[in-house]
């Protein structure tokens, strides 16, 4: 069964897609995140979790294990699994050469079925660069892009946020 597989792999409709290792560089970003998120929610009804656990997006039929994702409240798992969720309000993508088209084109539409999604965040792992996505009141997702190392990236979902120079802490850029 596809939802059983080494978490290697993104399930779409049915099919099963194998997902390569992540660098150096994927690792310590996705890290940093973490760490800096993790911080932010010690007073917060809210848990921020690596790439180990799934998401479930049940209207689109897709089974996917973001970099990093936060639930504020209790997290609703899917048929009762405790390993698939299906209402996180923050995900983070680092892209790729390879996956940046599908974070910002397909992954971000299925994505976007999540009524409990609020904010999208893509980070490049070969310079210093964001891109942040938010959900408006009116549904409609309001685009603004960080790149200079002073930048603070709002993370209005968990009400924080993350400075640039932090996320790229010890990252070997263009490497």
């Amino acid at each position: 069964m596809a939802t059983d597989l080494f978490h290697i792999h993104r399930f779409v409709a049915g099919e099963v897609f194998a997902m390569t290792g992540a660098t150096e560089a994927h690792n310590l970003i996705v890290a940093n995140v973490i760490a800096g998120i993790h911080a932010q929610l010690k007073v917060k009804p809210c848990r921020v979790y690596p790439s180990d656990l799934k998401i479930r997006i049940e209207t689109e039929d897709i089974g996917a294990y973001p970099d990093v994702m936060v639930i504020c409240g209790e997290p609703t798992f899917y048929d009762d699994r405790r390993d698939v969720v299906t209402n996180p309000i923050l995900i983070v993508a680092v892209l790729s050469a390879s996956s940046q088209a599908c974070d910002r084109g397909d992954k971000f539409r299925h994505y976007r079925a999540l009524p409990s999604l609020q904010t999208y965040l893509l980070l490049s792992q070969d310079r210093m660069q964001a891109e942040l996505f938010a959900r408006q009141a009116d549904g409609s997702w309001q685009f603004s892009a960080f790149g200079e190392p002073a930048d603070r990236v709002p993370l209005t979902a968990v009400e924080g946020e993350l400075l640039l120079t932090e996320i790229y802490d010890r990252v070997t850029l263009g490497a």
